[in-house]
């Protein structure tokens, strides 16, 4: 049995495992519970066995003697969690239920659970533990050893990353002297064993049957095993029980996961199935029957769609013959009778949705002029006469809020600039479709002179089209009767514009000119003061002159010594290497590649020195650039051999 105690419960206030101090009950039929203490190898742990003699009518009665109680009770909570935990009514020392609503048949009190192999103190492994609870750990104790748990304060023991499907457990440290059976007998009570593979090296592999019992098994990491009573160093080790990567687990979780993708394909399947749209119904093949049944339905204007699409079928198989020709051409009559009903709904569509823009312009042309009025109020509270009695939030606020008024003002006039940009682009489109339709219809009158004796319904409905063609036009009239009004407004804001912009287009002219102007007298000046600039350094470049030369005649050893420029021992030196370096190497080398060589003779030598040194010899050293693109790098050569032809 694995007790394990959490620091978040009420503590008992005394160990019914630990507890010395004996227990005694009794009944009517003789006493029930016996009570000894078993040593396991001589150690100081203690058990106790409790049996229970069957009544008469094979029910268990319990009665407690509160005379032979010798327990102390201080807080009766408590005890009742302990009477209950062992399975007894709890009771109170004179014998009267501490909670009356006990139910004896479940084993159980109303505000406790029942006892399950997962409670604290009788299972493995407790339940669930927050990450904030720490857990302490007990004595184990085994038939054949005695289990003793890690020191609390160390950290718990590292484990490898779980492999997927893990069923097995790698567990070492185990004695010498350990047994197959002694393994079972620690870690049966985690779960079901499938199989133990034992080594001669103290550890074990143990394969369990679901993978939850893994997690049972890594409680007992870090505990510490003794056989017995026994001392000895074979008798004794520290477990150690970490995941183990085995092929069978991950051959199971692969065919399980195989199953699982199987499934969800499955159910993918059905639910695109259940959720595809249904199949057409076939449609029949052509006969008289079905041939007069379409042309009823080719009349009905319920059904006209699906009688039409039965009819395009038929034409498109080739039911199309002599014989049948005539039952077809009446079917198409039919069809074609459909078009002038469908010509009149098209146009009742048509006159609600101009109703309703009609509507739409007129109410957003109401609220325009709503925002119009409000931006003019703000515009007058915004004059000197008012805005100097308003505090400076109140001034604030009215500036947002004309603001936001003329953007949204804006933006309205925007959208109905763009309706009414709509409706004149459809003006035009409509013009242009007059001109096609009055062609149409002379060429549709020409055909009704020539097949007038054919077929005279023809002509009813090319007299049909005649009168909508009127009547568009009549609508047509009234719209731009309707229009001219509208038309004003725009051209007067048009022309508005205009003005504003050509003023704007002035005004930006004029500073343009200006502005040239004044880059014009600034290059002026510039010119002068560098022509001034070139005087002066004429006249610095003579006096210069004048000066080297006196400075010549009088001191020539001095110029010599100071126009020098090798200034110490250690450069000449410097560039007596640098120059045997560079000879070797004709094609140049970057001051990186000289320094590094030079550091190996001095390590106190300076790169920007040595840079700085060969830049005033420029007739012994010369600086060139190779390579092209990202490979450009900048390269010193040795160019002393034709230096000294120029000097």
């Amino acid at each position: 049995m694995f007790l394990v105690q959490y620091t978040g419960l009420n503590q008992l206030p005394f160990d019914p495992a630990n507890n010395n101090e004996p227990l005694q009950f009794g009944s009517a039929s003789g006493p029930l519970v016996t009570e000894g203490l078993i040593e396991n190898g001589g150690e100081s742990s203690k058990k106790r066995k409790r049996t229970n003699a069957p009544s008469a009518d094979n029910s268990r009665t319990l009665n407690v003697d509160s005379t032979a109680m010798t327990l102390p009770m201080s807080d009766p909570t408590a005890w009742a969690t302990a009477m209950n935990n062992l399975g007894m009514a709890p009771l109170g020392i004179a014998g009267q239920p501490i909670l009356p609503d006990f139910d004896p048949a479940l084993g159980m009190m109303t505000g406790i659970p029942p006892i399950t192999p997962m409670m604290p103190g009788l299972g493995i492994v407790p339940p669930p533990i927050p990450p904030d609870m720490p857990v302490v750990k007990e004595i184990i104790h085994c038939k054949s050893c005695t289990l003793f748990p890690p020191n609390p304060n160390l950290p718990p023991p590292a484990t490898r990353e779980r492999p997927p499907g893990c069923k097995t457990v790698f567990v070492g440290g185990l004695p010498e002297n350990g047994t197959e059976q002694i393994i079972v007998e620690v870690f049966e009570q985690c779960g079901e064993i499938i199989a133990i593979r034992k080594s001669k090296k103290n550890f074990c592999h143990i394969r369990f049957a679901e993978e939850y019992m893994v997690d049972k098994a890594l409680y007992l990491s870090g505990y510490r095993i003794r056989l017995g009573s026994s001392t000895d160093k074979k008798d004794t080790g520290r477990l150690h029980v970490d995941f183990a990567q085995a092929r069978d687990d991950l051959y199971e979780w692969e065919c399980k996961q195989r199953m699982l993708a199987r499934e969800e394909r499955h159910r993918r399947r059905m639910e695109e199935e259940r959720l595809r749209p249904p199949s057409p119904p076939p449609v029949v093949h052509y006969s008289d029957h079905e041939c007069s049944i379409v042309a009823e339905k080719l009349k009905d204007d319920s059904k006209f769609s699906e009688a039409v699409q039965t009819l395009l079928t038929w034409i498109e198989r080739g039911e199309v013959n002599r014989r049948s020709a005539n039952n077809f051409y009446s079917m198409i009559q039919s069809a074609n009778s459909h078009v002038r009903r469908l010509v009149n709904e098209k146009a009742a569509h048509e006159k609600d949705m101009e109703e309703a823009k009609e509507k739409f312009k007129q109410a957003l042309s109401g609220i325009l002029i709503q925002f119009e009025q409000i931006v003019a109020v703000y515009h007058s509270a915004s004059k000197q006469k008012a805005w100097d009695h308003f505090t400076k939030a109140q001034r604030k606020n009215i500036s947002v809020w004309c603001k936001q008024a003329e953007e949204i003002r804006n933006i309205h006039n925007d959208e109905l600039m763009g309706i009414r940009r709509e409706e004149e682009m459809e003006m035009s489109d409509d013009e242009i479709e007059e001109t096609t339709e009055t062609k149409e219809t002379e060429e549709s009158v020409s055909q009704a002179e020539a097949l007038k004796e054919e077929n005279d319904s023809l002509r009813w409905q090319l007299d049909a089209y005649r009168n909508e063609v009127e009547l568009l036009k009549q609508e047509q009239g009234k719209a731009h009767r309707e229009d001219d009004p509208n038309k004003e407004q725009q051209l007067k804001l048009l022309q508005q514009a205009l003005q504003g912009m050509q003023q704007h287009l002035l005004k930006v002219q004029e500073e343009y000119k200006r502005k040239e102007a004044e880059l014009e007298k600034v290059k002026d000046d510039k010119l002068q003061v560098e022509k001034m600039l070139e005087n002066l350094k004429e006249k610095e470049s003579c006096a210069s002159r004048l000066c080297t030369s006196s400075q010549d005649s009088d001191y020539p050893l001095e110029k010599t010594l100071n126009s020098s420029p090798i200034k110490s021992e250690r450069e000449a030196l410097l560039v007596g290497i640098i120059s045997t370096f560079l000879h070797v190497h004709p094609f140049g080398a970057s001051i990186e590649y000289i320094c590094s060589y030079l550091h190996r003779l001095d390590n106190k030598i300076c790169t920007s020195d040595v840079e700085c040194l060969m830049g005033r010899l420029q007739h012994t050293f010369r600086q060139e650039m190779t390579g092209v693109g990202a490979s450009l790098e900048k390269r010193w050569k040795f160019c002393g051999f034709e230096g000294l032809k120029l000097t």
